[in-house]
């Protein structure tokens, strides 16, 4: 499976509860913080829904 990195670029600040949790979730906490997962189907929903907030790296 293949990984990835995914690291903030824009501000979670006023953005909906929902879309903070689920930076949480992936790991990230601060601005331009990386994290890196396998792209799996669960992974890869979850930066979908967060997009618009994140940068993605195929490793």
């Amino acid at each position: 499976m293949a990984k990835i990195r995914i690291t903030q670029i824009k501000s979670k600040n006023g953005q909906p509860e929902r879309q903070k949790r689920t930076l949480e979730a992936l790991g990230i906490h601060k601005m331009h913080h990386s994290a890196e997962h396998e792209a799996t189907p669960a992974i890869l929903g979850m930066v979908q829904k967060v997009k618009h907030l994140v940068k993605v790296e195929e490793i």
